[in-house]
């Protein structure tokens, strides 16, 4: 058996490592996601020394070689560049974080060869594609009811849908930001949206009329739409409670394959789709950064790649010389 699949829901019992996942948390703002995967990175290494020394890691004593062979050990079970170097961003990050609070002096990490990650350009849907799948959740209404034992479809949630789809479509946002959304950050005068990010960073971006109707009808059929503080898209039309990325990722699964599109693609495509239409219609690179909340521009360079690709093709196609 695979080392790694032992540790699918970790105990924290490293003092330091604790710390360090409370302050991803809190002081960061890091997503689920990113906690998860970190909190994963360092169990998997702690059993892998725990393994060969006794538990916990002297962090401060680790030197280079030891990840060398940690290195080595990831490599011998056949895991992909990419997850290889997510578990070493996570163990740099908590050297920094140990250097910072004076619990070692330097990093074993830094300067450490990994292998370069293969370049996957991101997926996306063409705009008709995302026309069939905005569609999709109405359709449920269209079919003919059944006198069966299931939940009746609710009017309310397909409608919700829909503004949900719209809203990440209009806004290209991120899951967790989505499930983050309450009201009072909407700004239906401006079309503008309060964004909160990775790191607790905020930014404001526009939002559709149409994505801001289809919240307004969704509202409309709740007995008590939410207000103030409240989340944007509820789970339930009878709590307050905000929809979570599971639930949302379950609906998007129905929806695209109603629109028969692969239902294995993930509502972070249509985040891509969002960034890819806009730089076919000609946005600047420096503008779409700031909407989708990049830190750096090298990560929205990714998909200059894939309208590079397309304008190729459609040139070799066209020219009479090509």
């Amino acid at each position: 058996m695979n080392p790694l699949t032992t540790l699918l829901k970790p105990a924290v019992s490293d003092p330091w490592v604790a710390k360090f996942l409370v302050h991803l948390a809190t002081d960061r703002g890091a997503s689920v996601y990113t906690q998860r995967n970190y909190r994963q990175a360092l169990a998997e290494f702690q059993h892998w020394h725990g393994e060969q020394h006794p538990p916990p890691p002297p962090w401060e004593k680790l030197v280079r070689d030891d990840f060398r062979s940690y290195l080595r050990f990831l490599g011998r079970q056949k895991l992909g560049r990419a997850a290889i170097a997510l578990r070493f961003s996570a163990l740099r990050t908590f050297y920094k974080y140990l250097i910072r609070h004076g619990a070692a002096s330097a990093s074993p990490i830094k300067n450490l060869s990994l292998p370069k990650p293969a370049q996957r350009l991101p997926k996306f849907l063409t705009v008709q594609q995302m026309k069939d799948l905005l569609a999709a959740p109405l359709t449920l209404l269209d079919r003919p009811k059944r006198k069966s034992a299931g939940r009746p479809i609710s009017v309310a949630a397909c409608h919700r849908d829909v503004a949900i789809l719209e809203t990440i479509y209009s806004c290209g946002l991120r899951v967790s930001e989505l499930c983050g959304l309450r009201v009072a950050d909407l700004d239906p005068s401006e079309q503008l949206v309060s964004v909160r990010g990775k790191g607790k960073k905020e930014r404001r971006v526009p939002i559709s009329r149409t994505a801001l109707a289809a919240i307004a009808r969704y509202w409309g059929l709740l007995a008590r739409p939410p207000e103030g503080l409240a989340p944007v898209f509820l789970a339930q039309t009878r709590r307050i409670s905000p929809l979570s990325h599971v639930m949302l990722q379950k609906r998007l699964k129905t929806y695209l394959a109603l629109a028969g599109l692969d239902p294995a693609l993930t509502p972070h495509k249509l985040r891509h789709s969002y960034a890819t239409h806009l730089l076919d219609a000609g946005a600047d690179l420096r503008s779409v950064q700031e909407l989708l909340g990049h830190a750096h521009l090298v990560t929205t360079q990714a998909y200059t790649h894939v309208t590079t690709d397309r304008l190729k093709r459609a040139y070799e196609q066209a020219h009479p010389r090509a």
